[in-house]
């Protein structure tokens, strides 16, 4: 069986925007500090991996989701990220695209949507996913043989592993997200049900669809409040509804991610050279990427 690697690209240029310092700039005097920290990243997952297969997900827009339709609150606790990050941005998508890999970005999708379908497509064709990234809700989309890798920790979990750290099985992770909500995507869930809680219910009535067909029976389910729980729910049906819509990752965006779009291609090697030029980078980050290259 073969393999994709999809990578979650904004974790990684925020981690680097956030933690290197604006001192590494450009001979413009421009920051360049998340395009060098995510460079690093990709060369340290070429380097260790080699992969023949792999695509790069970017978000686009914090507010432009089919979700926000939806949803207006969805994300809107989120500040939009200044004009110099959204700057290394695209230079981190240029750089992606010269370095051979796939890379994939929607006005309507999130990055997370455009993993899933990749995802899914190829999962036809034969492949397993290892999704890169150090976003839990990703765990959704693992399938037995599939892997969910945070880079940065390290730390690989199978498709079984999920439920032991992450508290449900991976089918469960969209119902867990549902009930609870989620504060750093602005997902409501039912006010009054923590994680813990909705771990609960889940493992007595595996999703939430199943929950709310048998919610009479929960008040004497032996579950610790359940009264307040049946009323909790009750109230709240329609937003758990939709957070589920919101959480759920869509695995239809529109996109071309067929298996030779995301088969890593040839590197012109003296253009590659010739664009770190003329942007202004010097040599340091272009020689990185050669030394991958010629591995």
């Amino acid at each position: 069986m073969r393999e994709i690697y999809l990578v979650d690209a904004s974790i990684y240029i925020f981690r680097a925007w956030f933690s290197m310092p604006d001192s590494i700039q450009d001979n413009k005097g421009r920051p360049v500090n998340a395009v060098y920290g995510y460079v690093h990243f990709l060369c340290q997952l070429i380097e260790r991996q080699s992969p023949a297969y792999i695509a790069v997900a970017f978000d686009e827009s914090l507010k432009g989701s089919f979700r926000n339709k939806i949803y207006p609150d969805y994300k809107a606790n989120r500040e939009s990220a200044p004009p110099e990050l959204k700057r290394q941005f695209k230079l981190c998508r240029d750089i992606t695209r010269l370095m051979g890999i796939a890379e994939y970005a929607s006005k309507t999708h999130e990055a997370d949507d455009i993993i899933g379908t990749i995802s899914h497509r190829l999962r036809r064709n034969d492949f397993r996913s290892i999704i890169v990234s150090a976003d839990k809700d990703l765990a959704q989309l693992l399938k037995p043989g599939d892997q969910y890798w945070n880079f940065a920790k390290d730390e690989v979990y199978l498709h079984r592993d999920i439920r032991r750290n992450f508290g449900v099985h991976p089918e469960a992770i969209v119902d867990l997200l549902a009930l609870a909500g989620d504060s750093v995507d602005n997902i409501p869930g039912v006010p009054g049900i923590g994680k813990k809680t909705a771990i609960s219910l889940l493992d007595k009535y595996k999703d939430l669809k199943t929950l709310y067909a048998k919610l009479d029976s929960l008040p004497g389910s032996g579950l610790r409040g359940a009264s307040r729980l049946y009323d909790l729910l009750h109230e709240n049906r329609d937003q758990a509804f939709l957070s589920q819509r919101l959480a759920k990752i869509d695995c239809n965006t529109p996109i071309r991610a067929g298996v030779r779009c995301v088969k890593r291609q040839q590197v012109d090697i003296n253009y590659l050279q010739k664009w770190f030029k003329r942007q202004g980078f010097g040599d340091r980050l272009y020689k990185r990427i050669e030394s991958v290259l010629n591995h």
